[in-house]
């Protein structure tokens, strides 16, 4: 599942532009508030950047939670290519990030939070 903090109702345009050339179906793809998700996930990562300012979710309960910073390419300016850009970056940083977040060994890593979070922070840090 992905939510934001200040969702908008509508994915940007640019995202979905990024995601079709790059071959990911964006079809069912809408913006939608993390308060207002159907289920308690067991992670939360949040990507929300500091120097966006934008509030992360604080979920009660036992919810393992890792920060992965990013800038939003959302906030970028500049021309269309410096702002085309930005999503790229964001798009290879967050990719790199859940393509090593895919290779944990989740067996070994299921019954381990400290671990596993240990692993989830690590990540968090590449490619920045």
């Amino acid at each position: 599942m992905s939510a934001g903090s200040k969702s908008t109702g509508q994915v940007n345009p640019r995202s979905l532009a990024l995601l079709a050339r790059e071959g990911i179906s964006t079809d069912g793809l809408h913006s939608k508030p993390w308060d207002n998700l159907p289920l308690t996930p067991d992670v939360v990562i949040t990507v929300c950047s500091s120097a966006a300012g934008e509030t992360c979710p604080a979920y009660l309960g036992p919810v393992l939670r890792t920060h992965w910073g990013l800038e939003d390419p959302a906030h970028a300016t500049g021309t269309d290519a410096e702002i085309d850009a930005a999503f790229m970056t964001a798009y290879r940083i967050l990719r790199a990030r859940m393509e090593a977040f895919f290779a944990l060994p989740s067996a070994e890593l299921k019954n381990d939070p400290a671990r596993l979070k240990a692993e989830l922070d690590r990540i968090g840090a590449l490619f920045s």
